[in-house]
């Protein structure tokens, strides 16, 4: 007994070692950590429980029956983060560079149906060369049944992707149809072809970095979500999303301790808003001070800065918040803002999450190169999001709400719960001055007329009254009392029910 003992923990040894360890020395070297570590980082200290440690690859051709590594270079079980069960794999690019082969995606695949049959989030942490070449169709089969689980887990569990190293071809698609995906700056990119390929089709000249890096995915592309320094920043910021999220579509989200009074009065938001108009002001303020102890974990801070996605907590439950942000294009929508926000709603609205919104929107970017890239479209991204959302919905109004765009930010019509205005608000079709010019438009020479007719209009429409007295707004409320009443408000929205149309499922414009 004592002997098949000794062998057994011979053989995990061996399996923990993966690739061997001149080959941990060369992960140390670029700056990585192993698969084990970041699992061990990832995870409560001691709650990681690994499945499949000795499964080796199949594969006969090219010398590879002599090499079988036990683990077939991915790492995969379950644990908990802060006590809530999650479910994870973690390729090793120590063994054949991570490379996915047959059994290696029948670990994951095995990974992500238990996650789904017992609700719980699932992380993948990439770290790969791709598909074994040495395994031809049956490492691309691989991935199609890694890829049909992504879909089939959509909705239903949490998926969060980190991408900690290659992700190139084929394995882009995985982490792309999961929720979060985050990346390490200057150690990992994700692209469908690399720069060889690219240089060979179409003789662009571009490095690894600039193709599919972090900076590109989290500034251009809005592919990842947010990029950190290194493994163990990325790591601890998978743990406190993984805090801010249901494990599953038939839970709510975690109610955490807080200690920050629900009631508590904000004076200085009393002169948040400037006097002038056009003047901008950051509406992250406004978030912060919202939030139990200022607390603000955003969603994609690189992308479409005009728009500001995220999430707080108020009396300890979180709560999504999109935000015009009048510091980015005074806080119009456009083709980006539209998208980001949308996906966003989305994501919400499938975990039970309540969302926030806060508007300070001029309507939506003007443009030829808005509407040729089809800002028509996806800006019916974001209507189409909120208007099928059925979670608590609370929406505040801070300054300007003009035209479709007042439409589009979770006004009344779409079925938001609670819309409070501040007394700066201005809903109405458009600004003063482009509504006089068009109304007015015999007097336009005459700027005095002109002028009185500004004035008249402002008088009229630029504010929240109009709107209040069509009970489009439920409330003009006092700024500095902003946070009470949201929380009030999402604290009386808390049993909601919403009872739909029957469907096979809704076809948003994409």
């Amino acid at each position: 007994m004592k002997d098949i003992l000794e062998q057994l923990e011979q053989r995990r040894e061996a399996a923990r070692m993966g690739g061997g360890q001149a080959r941990i020395d060369a992960q140390h070297g670029r700056g990585k950590l192993t698969a084990r570590e970041r699992v061990d980082l990832l995870l409560d200290e001691g709650s990681f429980e690994e499945f499949d440690m000795f499964v080796t690859h199949r594969c006969t051709d090219f010398g590879m029956e002599d090499q079988k590594p036990a683990g077939d270079g991915v790492v995969t079980g379950w644990g908990t983060i802060n006590g809530r069960l999650v479910y994870l794999f973690s390729q090793d690019f120590t063994v054949f560079g991570g490379s996915l082969s047959e059994t290696h995606a029948q670990k994951i695949c095995k990974i992500m149906d238990m996650a789904i049959q017992n609700g719980a989030p699932v992380i993948g942490i990439n770290d790969s060369g791709g598909a074994r070449i040495q395994e031809g169709v049956a490492s691309l089969a691989g991935y199609a049944e890694v890829f049909q689980r992504n879909i089939e887990a959509s909705g239903v569990i949490p998926q969060i992707s980190v991408i900690m190293g290659p992700c190139a071809g084929g394995a882009v698609y995985s982490p792309a149809m999961t929720d979060f995906i985050f990346m390490v700056k200057d150690s990992s990119y994700m692209f469908v072809t690399g720069p060889d390929v690219v240089k060979t089709v179409t003789n662009e000249v571009v490095t690894a970095e600039e193709l599919g890096g972090a900076t590109t995915h989290t500034r251009k592309s809005s592919v990842a979500d947010a990029a950190f320094e290194n493994d163990v920043e990325a790591l601890a910021e998978v743990r406190r999303l993984v805090d801010l999220l249901p494990a599953n579509n038939r839970q709510k989200p975690p109610v955490r301790p807080f200690f920050d009074d629900p009631n508590r009065f904000e004076p200085s938001l009393d002169t948040l808003v400037p006097a002038n108009a056009n003047t901008p002001y950051d509406m992250k303020e406004l978030i912060l001070k919202l939030g139990d102890e200022g607390d603000f974990y955003e969603i994609q801070a690189e992308f479409a800065k005009n728009i500001i996605t995220g999430f707080i907590r108020i009396e300890g439950r979180t709560v999504g918040v999109v935000a015009n942000q009048p510091m980015v294009l005074a806080g119009c929508l456009d083709i980006d803002s539209s998208r980001k926000a949308a996906r966003f709603v989305r994501f919400c609205d499938a975990f039970e999450i309540p969302i926030l919104t806060l508007v300070d929107v001029p309507g939506f970017l003007p443009g030829t190169g808005q509407e040729f890239g089809g800002v028509i479209k996806h800006g019916a991204k974001l209507l189409f999001a909120y208007g099928e959302a059925t979670v608590p919905m609370v929406t505040v109004i801070t300054r300007k709400a003009y035209g479709g765009a007042y439409d589009v930010m979770a006004s009344k019509h779409l079925r938001s719960d609670f819309n409070y205005a501040w007394p700066t608000a201005e809903v109405a079709v458009m600004g003063a001055k482009g509504a006089t010019e068009i109304i007015h438009r015999k007097d336009l020479n005459d700027p005095e007329k002109i002028a009185k007719h500004t004035k008249d209009y402002e008088d009229r429409f630029a504010n929240p009254f109009v709107a209040a007295e069509r009970g489009f707004i439920d409330e003009v409320i006092q700024p500095r009392s902003t946070r009470k009443r949201v929380a009030r408000a999402f604290a009386s929205l808390r049993n909601k029910k919403v009872q739909t149309p029957w469907k096979k499922h809704d076809n948003i414009p994409l």
